[in-house]
């Protein structure tokens, strides 16, 4: 790791994904934390870069810890079942699950574009089990560098879909399916509502750059006729989870009559 700040060369999109690293470091420091990141504190103190900005953003800080706390309670589960299995980890961004969970016997994958690995390089070193991949996830070419065969697989794909539109996402799907065959993969889905509106959610609209949601699926189980080998299992709410922690938004996003339009969730399909 490099010694002194040094100012990340992020530009849109990839700008973002400093909003979940700050979330996580901010959580790490409450007195009963939804997930503790001691390397998000790390990585926040040796970026040059003003996450004072995202001070008041409350929703955006709950909903990442209890994205977080979701995704992580899942993948240990999956690794549970599958304790060789391999890990694929879409649009990194700085992430730190590999370092949080520690699964050694797992083969794990990091992958972002050229700009967001070079910056994870001052934080993280690659080993026989952890890699980095530095493409873009709709350069279906990284599925070539990844043995996806010899053993189950788990797709990660948290904060990325949203800013994908619907074409693209689908061919993701797809591609995957056409590839996999013993697979499973978690993926976050904003809330219907935002789509065009990321100037009105509370931290997305503070990066110096301009991030859109471009994604979202009201009825999580419409993925499975993109493919005949996509099988929905399960979706988490985040709403539904840590209820005091969302305090009168919570309220508002559980009723039934918004909650389709106001569920950020967290999504299990099968692929085989």
């Amino acid at each position: 790791m490099s010694s002194g700040k040094r100012q990340p060369k992020l530009r849109g999109v990839p700008e973002t994904l400093l909003i979940p690293l700050w979330a996580r470091a901010v959580e790490t420091s409450n007195s009963d934390p939804i997930i503790r990141d001691d390397k998000a504190v790390e990585m926040v103190a040796a970026i040059d870069y003003d996450f004072f900005r995202f001070e008041s953003s409350w929703l955006s800080q709950v909903g990442v810890s209890v994205r977080t706390k979701l995704l992580d309670d899942a993948t240990r589960k999956f690794l549970a079942r599958n304790p060789g299995g391999t890990v694929v980890n879409l649009g990194a961004g700085l992430d730190t699950r590999y370092e949080r969970l520690q699964p050694h016997s797992a083969h794990w994958y990091d992958l972002d574009l050229p700009e967001v690995v070079e910056l994870r390089r001052r934080f993280f070193a690659e080993t026989d089990q952890y890699h980095m991949i530095a493409r873009s996830v709709l350069d279906f070419g990284w599925m070539e560098e990844i043995d996806l065969k010899s053993a189950p697989v788990l797709i990660i794909a948290e904060g990325l879909l949203m800013y994908l539109n619907e074409e693209e996402v689908k061919s993701l799907f797809q591609a995957l399916a056409n590839t996999l065959d013993n697979a499973e993969m978690l993926f976050e889905v904003v809330a219907p509502i935002m789509v065009g509106r990321s100037k009105h959610h509370d931290s997305v609209a503070k990066i110096s750059s301009t991030a859109e949601f471009r994604w979202s699926i009201r009825n999580s189980r419409k993925v499975v006729d993109w493919h005949k080998k996509i099988k929905y299992i399960d979706e988490w709410n985040f709403y539904d989870f840590h209820k005091s922690r969302w305090k009168w938004y919570g309220r508002v996003a559980r009723l039934p009559f918004l909650k389709p339009w106001l569920s950020n969730r967290i999504v299990q399909i099968k692929i085989s």
